[in-house]
C-alpha cells in the first residue's frame, strides 16, 4: 500500500528524546525554550510560544486579542475545521467568505464585502503553502482597527518578497501534527513580533500566569496549552532536516505535474508560486470522486478527499451565500500520495495507475 502520506522519525530524534528523558525535562522547559529560539532564528521573528497543538495556537492567539460574544471574525471557507472552531468557541461569530477560482485562498474583493463595524479579526489561511495576499488584507484590516491573523498551519518554510509567511501580521499560527512538512506528532506554535501579545499569549498557555509554583494571584484567564520537552526534542531534529524535506517537496510535486500535465479530467490548482511549499499533493478529479478514491485504494494507492467546507458545518450559523468556488475542491479535490518522505518511485506508480483509468 502507498500511503497518502510519509514522514520519517529516525535516530536522532529518539537519541534527543532519551537525552531529555534522562534529564528528567519532561514537562514545558528548557528544551522547549530551546526550540522556540530555534524558531526565532528559522523564521526571523521575535518571539516564539511553543503550544499543544496547531489548534490551540488559534484559540489563543483570538483570546489574546479578546475576541467574545457578538464579534465577528471572517475567514476563508476552504480551511480545517480548527480555524473556524477557535471562533465559534469563543462564542464569536464565524464569517466564511469564497476562495478564489483558481485557488483555495480567499477572495480578496468578497473579503471586504464581509467586513462589518463587528469585524475584530481577519484570519488568512495559506492552504497548501500558498500565499494570501498580506500585505492588501492589512491595508484593508487597518483602516478599520481590524487585527490580521495568519493560519500557516500548512505554510511553514512557504515565502513571499516579504518573508517567511505567518510572520507578516499580528500573529501567525503553525501545526506540528503528523501530516506536516515537520512533525513532533502533535504541537504547534505561535509566533509574532509584538512583545506585548507574546507576553499576554506566554501567560495565557499555562492558566494566565508564567509563575506556576508560586503565583501571588490570578492574573487573566486561561488553560493549560503547554508543549513537552519530550515533543520539543523530536521537533528540534525535525527543525534541522526541514531545508532538505522542503526541497524533497517541492522535487515531488514536480513530478506530479510533470507526470499528469497532459491526462484529461485530472486537474491541478493553480502551480505553486515560487518560494512557496506544496505541502500536499492536490488534484481535482472528475464529479465521481469516489470512484476514484475506490479505484486507487482497490489498486494499492491510498487518498483522501478534499474536507467540507466550513459553511456546511450547522452549527456555525453561517449566512447562506452562493460559495461557487469553495464547492468545486470540496466536492472534487483529492490528495494524492504524498509527504517529505515519499518517494519519486512512488509518485510515479501512482501517476501510472491513474493514467491506466483514463
Amino acid at each position: 500500500m502507498i500511503n497518502w502520506w510519509d514522514i520519517k522519525f529516525g535516530e536522532n530524534e529518539l537519541n534527543k528524546m532519551i537525552s531529555s528523558f534522562k534529564n528528567k525535562n519532561l514537562s514545558q522547559g528548557i528544551v522547549t525554550k530551546e526550540f522556540e529560539e530555534l524558531i526565532c532564528q528559522y523564521l526571523n521573528v521575535k518571539y516564539t510560544i511553543a503550544v499543544s497543538s496547531g489548534s490551540s495556537a488559534l484559540l489563543l492567539a483570538l483570546m489574546s486579542l479578546n475576541i467574545g460574544t457578538d464579534d465577528e471574525v471572517i475567514i476563508p471557507n476552504r480551511t480545517w475545521i480548527a480555524t473556524a472552531h477557535a471562533i465559534h468557541l469563543l462564542g464569536a461569530k464565524v464569517i466564511p467568505v469564497d476562495v478564489q477560482e483558481d485557488k483555495p485562498i480567499i477572495d480578496i474583493y468578497k473579503l471586504k464585502k464581509a467586513i462589518t463595524l463587528k469585524t475584530k479579526v481577519i484570519i488568512l489561511v495559506h492552504m497548501n503553502g500558498r500565499g494570501s495576499d498580506i500585505q492588501e488584507v492589512r491595508s484593508i484590516a487597518k483602516k478599520s482597527n481590524i487585527k490580521v491573523v495568519e493560519d500557516s498551519a500548512q505554510a511553514i518554510g512557504s515565502k513571499n518578497k516579504f518573508g517567511f509567511l505567518g510572520t507578516q501580521s499580528d500573529i501567525g499560527c503553525f501545526s506540528l501534527s503528523v501530516a506536516k512538512t515537520i512533525s513532533s506528532g502533535q504541537g504547534g506554535f505561535i509566533v509574532t513580533n509584538n512583545k506585548k501579545l507574546s507576553n499576554k499569549i506566554r501567560a495565557m498557555r499555562t492558566h494566565g500566569l508564567e509563575n506556576v509554583k508560586d503565583p501571588k494571584k490570578w492574573m487573566m484567564p486561561g488553560f493549560n496549552f503547554r508543549y513537552t520537552d519530550i515533543q520539543a526534542s523530536i521537533a528540534i531534529e525535525q527543525l534541522k532536516q526541514i531545508d532538505k524535506r522542503i526541497s524533497s517537496l517541492r522535487d515531488l510535486y514536480k513530478v506530479y505535474q510533470e507526470g499528469l500535465k497532459d491526462t484529461p479530467f485530472i486537474e491541478i490548482p493553480v502551480e505553486i508560486k515560487q518560494g512557496e511549499v506544496p505541502v500536499y499533493i492536490e488534484y481535482l478529479v472528475p464529479n465521481k470522486r469516489s470512484s476514484w478514491i475506490n479505484y486507487l485504494l482497490q489498486a494499492g494507492v491510498e487518498t483522501r478527499p478534499f474536507y467540507p467546507d466550513i459553511d456546511s458545518a450547522h452549527y456555525f450559523s453561517c449566512e447562506k451565500k452562493k460559495m461557487v468556488n469553495s464547492r468545486k475542491y470540496a466536492k472534487r479535490g483529492i490528495y494524492l500520495p504524498g509527504g517529505p518522505n515519499q518517494s519519486v518511485e512512488n509518485a510515479l506508480k501512482v501517476i501510472n495507475i491513474i493514467k491506466r483509468k483514463l
